[in-house]
């Protein structure tokens, strides 16, 4: 095979311009998981956090936002499963009604990638008010495997024109992060903040800011071990 010196100082160039590209893409990453556990360490100073359930190894905290008519919640959970397991139930989206708390339907809206993608959800209030619908846009990082996984989940309350007879969620926020502390089990950290929009008063909407996280907690450790 005869070598070709001009080939070859054309072709080199090109090689390594794809590998810095590589590398670039790879910091940006880093660094953006980084830039997100900043933020959450930053958040959670901005808390004052008070225990509203501790039972089953599920702690619930809520506690006051400057700004903010409703509580934000805290969940903490040492759960059996793994990763894989825990990816598997987020990603269908078609059975969350069976294991988040409330949830009447839920609808895939778009999948951008298997661990990003949009859906609907509605849940059921109690009459007379009426049922709650949101947009979640889901994002599940792994870049930092094995040590902990990442999930947010952000609002796009415009994705879809609005129901005539549901009230749509205005506000919503939800932060996990996600480690293995022993091959079967996952610790969880999981911070949401929502406003439901409508006009209830935020002191009968706080009164029941346990039970629902905690109740869909317990069917999600439920799931991860089936």
């Amino acid at each position: 095979m005869n070598f070709d010196p001009v080939q070859f100082s054309f072709s080199l160039p090109i090689f390594l311009l794809f590998s810095i590209f590589y590398l670039f893409l790879k910091m940006l990453r880093i660094i953006s998981i980084l830039f997100f556990n900043v933020l959450l360490l930053e958040g959670m100073g901005q808390y004052n956090w008070k225990v509203e359930r501790d039972k089953d190894g599920i702690k619930v905290y809520s506690s006051e936002i400057n700004g903010a008519d409703f509580k934000a919640v805290k969940v903490e959970c040492t759960l059996q499963g793994t990763f894989s397991k825990l990816i598997s139930i987020l990603t269908q989206v078609s059975r969350y009604p069976e294991w988040i708390y409330n949830t009447k339907k839920t609808l895939l809206l778009k999948k951008n990638n298997a661990l990003d993608f949009i859906y609907y959800t509605e849940t059921n209030f109690p009459w007379p008010l009426s049922n709650r619908d949101a947009i979640i846009h889901l994002r599940i990082n792994t870049d930092s495997l094995p040590k902990f996984i990442t999930i947010q989940g952000s609002n796009e309350p415009k994705f879809v024109p609005e129901i005539f007879d549901k009230v749509r969620v205005p506000s919503y926020s939800a932060n996990w992060k996600v480690t293995m502390p022993t091959p079967q089990t996952i610790q969880i950290n999981y911070i949401v903040i929502a406003d439901p929009g409508g006009n209830i008063p935020s002191w009968i909407g706080n009164m029941f800011i346990d039970k629902g996280p905690y109740e869909t907690f317990k069917k999600l450790s439920e799931r991860l071990v089936k």
